[in-house]
């Protein structure tokens, strides 16, 4: 592979804001693997966030690569699984496995998408140094002619039409818009971009919590909220404590400690077979890998506020935020029923459009 931008390359990165700024380019914030795909010809080669190779467990974008991409090119985007409708994330982890046979099995079964949205080279030429108005005008060119399952895209300088992506684009799985100076130059590594996210508060039952790594503090609070049969599913977690608060929740807690995990909600986690029909804190999985995933079990008794971006499935698609603690609550109100549903929306019809 001989190209004018040569990996590794680490992707421009976005900064957390609370507001969609004036006078810039806008782009829905998709939810997936972001990738820089880099092709020489026949030679692709899929890099990570982190610049590590994504190459083999997406074998049907490699494919799309080469004959939807420009014969000489790198492309920032995003790996997505897209289908009924949504992206599904939670399909994109399955696909990291270390059995090349269910790699393929996957990708045949739920096939991945690249959504491109930026162009670092095109032939022999690097674009980095280029303005971001006029690596869009050349990504739209060089891709114009790609079919499904590459797609360029949607963009818009419209604030007001941004504002509304913001809201409507939630319905199919995406979480929030990013905002790009039309002046930004291609900066590997840096936040310069900005991103817009959704973000809603639940009160949740705090059901146990982990260890931090750095001692016996807290590290994590296991939350949970009760389905409609009343059962008590783990959500999620809440972290990002001060140090001082991770010490002082270990004696704020310690009156709710249980001994014995089998009157638990969730006594059952050690037993494999019940991981396969509920989601709980110490269930094994190839991304946990040499992990201390061992916790201590709390009387389900209190509930917090946390903040949280959007759900995927039934639990919290990143670490939710620590706001304070509701005594005025009871766990058994603590259901799905608060969440707020966002308003459906096809992707299709984005990816078409």
């Amino acid at each position: 592979m001989d190209l004018p931008v040569m990996p590794p390359v680490s992707p421009m990165l976005a900064k957390l804001v609370a507001d969609i700024p004036a006078g810039m380019q806008y782009e829905a914030k998709w939810d997936g693997f972001r990738v820089i795909v880099f092709r020489d010809g026949e030679d692709v080669e899929i890099a990570s966030r982190t610049t590590k190779s994504l190459t083999r467990y997406f074998p049907e974008v490699v494919r799309a690569a080469r004959a939807e991409l420009p014969r000489r090119c790198v492309v920032d985007g995003e790996i997505v699984i897209a289908h009924d409708g949504r992206l599904h994330f939670e399909e994109l982890l399955e696909r990291i496995h270390p059995a090349d046979s269910r790699v393929r099995t996957l990708a045949e079964r739920t096939p991945a998408s690249l959504v491109a949205f930026d162009l670092l080279a095109l032939d022999s030429a690097a674009l980095v140094h280029e303005p971001q108005s006029a690596r869009r005008e050349a990504l739209v060119e060089a891709l114009r002619p790609a079919r499904a399952p590459v797609y360029t895209a949607p963009a818009t300088r419209d604030q007001e039409l941004a504002r509304s992506w913001f809201t409507q684009f939630e319905g199919a799985g995406l979480d929030g818009v990013v905002a790009k100076p039309l002046d930004l130059p291609y900066r590997p590594g840096d936040r310069a971009m900005f991103k817009i996210k959704h973000a809603r508060t639940a009160d949740c039952v705090v059901a146990g919590y982990r260890l931090h790594k750095s001692g016996p503090v807290v590290g994590s609070l296991l939350l949970g909220l009760h389905d409609s049969a009343g059962q008590l599913q783990h959500v999620g977690v809440c972290a990002s404590f001060p140090m001082a608060k991770r010490r002082k929740l270990v004696d704020e807690l310690e009156p709710l400690r249980m001994d014995d995990v089998s009157g638990h909600p969730w006594g059952e986690w050690t037993d494999e077979a019940a991981h396969a029909s509920r989601r709980m804190p110490g269930g094994p999985s190839r991304w946990s890998g040499g992990k201390d995933l061992s916790w201590v079990p709390l009387r389900p008794e209190w509930v917090c506020e946390v903040a949280y971006d959007h759900m995927e499935g039934s639990r919290f698609r990143h670490t939710a935020q620590f706001r304070h603690w509701r005594p005025d609550r009871t766990p058994e109100s603590c259901t799905y029923a608060q969440l707020e549903e966002p308003v459906g929306y096809d992707l299709e019809e984005l990816l078409r459009g």
